[in-house]
């Protein structure tokens, strides 16, 4: 007898282990990443590094305990491994070392503060790393019980960017670079100051210069785009700019030789929506910095929506003989790994990794004859695999929570283009539910991306799945204002959010409709973010929907200005001036905010908000939950206290689910 599968549930985010990094040691011999857990008894997140021998495959755990180890990295020699821990103190993390052949952890650093990335010295000897101090005011209070008790009496803040979401109120103490010796650990402060921050930091081949991003300009949270790359001598600690031109720079590398530097970077200023390139520079700035994908329509930025992993960006990587990069990008709902070659006057490129997912994270032998790497798709959350770069042969090492999957009905997952209201042919996907028939109508939930400048894909989504699970076919698609279409797809909402993008999406619900199992009359609509600033304006124009939900959103683009950690950068996608300057900006930001059009608002809404939310204040849920309710418009308001702007991706387990449950009954209660 054939036991019959299971559908996922909401409960399902206790069993997840998700992976995290991906790094092969020197030899090719091994590859260490995290692996994340979560307790259902305290509601606590912790990680272990975990290491496969690549030989055998064989799966084992390397550290243990409850505590979060992350971020772990080889040392070039292949000897030892350097990761962040909190096993000492919950709320300090420092850096320790552990031997490849077992032993105890060492904890290498004694900081106070709050660490930024860190690597390793070519010679094996240092580790180079960021690090901004605690405020002193936190530590005198941290120090004294009484004061503890009482709490913080009061906040100055005298910086423009004080506040960061999932971080909470920045640090006083501007953020510098570091250095800690393995044998002695001995750390030295290497920058200091009160005006710059230094971040980033990494080492040349030859150990004798450190590269590190700083903006030096005279008033840097009014000048974001003014970022630079600085070389440093260490021994000296003075240092130097690397002449390239304006803009956000991330990513970067050194050639092999040590003369030149690969980086990730959009060139000019106020251009969200432009294509983030890679560039190469001479270290000795006696050449233009040159874009190589200029002619190559092509973001270089591989976040794919997912809400199960967060997906740090991996930096430029040089081929042995300096002659080719491998970078990764989103592209059609995928994260592909290229290569491009240098050799050539056009800078060919080369498919290396470019089936259906998303690569996660990747990392080769020191030979390069290895490339290890952690991929997704729409059927699991990250596996990591290895590919021998001579014969191109892959195989899966790992199989986190494949039984757990085996046991589970996910429905049928579809791929469509369809064509969009400006000829152009968009991508969309549609979810079926477990036990689909033909024959049957359904009820169905719009999903919208946040962002807007990402994408939705071939990734798992476990909300969507659940949705799924309860008998919804869920749809989804990148309208334009979303990457991996090229520029002019992403560009085409600039000051015109609410236009072209609701256009697309509603052509996206009209193609849907059309399928013969959609119940017509029983459609939702729902968004976090990005895509609650669209379900909210979506409430506004139409009245097709029976139901909708809007989480995280945006409400009001006049009190979004420097109510959000964004701050007053926000401007610079709706024309770049404030909106009290004048009437007519006053006019423009009005226009393009769904509170203007809320009183058309008949669709019974779910209003959903983190109180710890500083991307969108929950100032921006409470205006619409507050209009609807002077409207008579059916809606109901949860608030989760404590949580971020992340929290569908990052928050506490019980409270994930509770949130996924309160869609679900919302959704339940009109469309079944």
């Amino acid at each position: 007898m054939v036991r019959k599968k299971q559908r996922v549930t909401a409960e399902d985010l206790y069993k997840y282990e998700v992976l995290n990094g991906c790094q092969i040691s020197p030899d090719g011999k091994h590859i260490i990443f995290s692996l994340q857990r979560v307790d259902r008894k305290t509601e606590k997140k912790y990680s272990n590094i975990w290491i496969i021998p690549t030989v055998d495959g064989t799966v084992r755990k390397f550290t243990f305990g409850d505590q979060v180890d992350i971020n772990p990295k080889w040392s070039p020699d292949g000897r030892s491994i350097a990761f962040l821990s909190n096993r000492r103190d919950e709320k300090q993390f420092q850096i320790f070392i552990i031997p490849l052949n077992g032993g105890e952890a060492e904890q290498l650093t004694k900081q106070t503060g709050k660490f930024g990335d860190f690597n390793w010295s070519p010679d094996s000897k240092k580790i180079v790393f960021g690090f901004s101090k605690k405020d002193k005011e936190q530590i005198t209070i941290e120090k004294d019980e009484q004061k503890k008790k009482l709490g913080v009496i009061y906040r100055k803040f005298e910086r423009v960017f004080f506040k960061e979401d999932g971080g909470g109120f920045v640090s006083k103490e501007f953020q510098h670079i570091w250095v800690v010796s393995i044998k002695s650990g001995k750390s030295k402060q290497l920058t200091s100051g009160n005006k710059f921050d230094e971040t980033s930091p990494i080492w040349s081949p030859t150990g004798n210069r450190i590269l590190f991003s700083s903006n030096r300009s005279d008033n840097p949270d009014f000048k974001p785009e003014l970022i630079d790359l600085f070389l440093m001598n260490p021994k000296t600690r003075r240092f130097k700019k690397i002449k390239i031109p304006i803009g956000i720079k991330f990513g970067y590398s050194f050639s092999p030789d040590g003369k030149w530097i690969a980086y990730f970077g959009r060139e000019g200023k106020a251009n969200w929506w432009k294509n983030i390139g890679l560039w190469i520079v001479p270290t000795d700035s006696s050449k233009k910095a040159k874009n190589l994908t200029k002619n190559y329509d092509i973001n270089i930025d591989s976040w794919t929506i997912n809400d199960l992993n967060s997906y740090p960006p991996a930096p430029a990587k040089w081929s042995l003989t300096g002659d080719e990069i491998y970078f990764s990008y989103g592209y059609h709902g995928n994260s592909i790994l290229r290569k491009i070659s240098l050799k050539t006057r056009k800078s060919r490129i080369t498919d290396i990794i470019s089936e259906k997912g998303v690569v996660v994270a990747y990392s080769f032998s020191m030979n390069q004859d290895q490339l290890a790497y952690l991929f997704a798709d729409h059927t699991n959350f990250g596996q990591i695999y290895i590919m021998n770069m001579k014969h191109k042969v892959k195989k899966k090492l790992t199989s986190f929570n494949m039984e757990l999957f085996k046991k589970k009905d996910l429905g049928t997952f579809e791929e469509v283009w369809f064509k969009g209201p400006s000829g152009k042919q968009l991508q969309g996907w549609i979810l079926k539910p477990p036990g689909f028939k033909k024959n049957k109508k359904y009820p169905s939930i719009l999903e919208i991306h946040g962002g807007p400048r990402t994408q939705y894909g071939n990734l798992f989504m476990h909300e969507f799945y659940f949705l799924a699970a309860n008998g919804y076919v869920v749809y989804f698609c990148n309208p334009r204002g979303s990457t991996g279409y090229g520029e002019e797809h992403s560009k085409e909402i600039t000051n015109n959010w609410g236009t072209v993008d609701y256009k697309d999406i509603m052509t996206w619900t009209d193609y849907i409709s059309k399928k013969s199992y959609i119940d017509k009359k029983r459609m939702g609509v729902t968004g976090g973010s990005y895509g609650g600033y669209m379900t909210n304006w979506i409430i506004g124009h139409t009245h097709r929907f029976n139901a909708a939900v809007t989480q995280r959103s945006v409400s009001n683009l006049i009190s979004m200005w420097g109510s959000s950690d964004f701050n007053w950068v926000i401007q610079e996608e709706f024309g770049g001036k404030p909106p009290w300057l004048s009437s007519g900006i006053l006019e423009n930001y009005w226009r393009q905010s769904p509170m203007k059009y809320i009183k058309n608002a008949k669709t019974p809404t779910m209003v959903i908000h983190s109180e710890n939310d500083l991307r969108c204040d929950i100032e921006q849920g409470e205006q619409v939950y507050v209009a609807l309710k002077y409207l008579d418009v059916d809606t109901e308001f949860i608030r989760f206290p404590g949580e971020p702007h992340g929290l569908s991706r990052t928050g506490r387990t019980d409270k994930r689910i509770a949130r996924l449950k309160h869609i679900l009954r919302w959704f339940d209660k009109y469309l079944k």
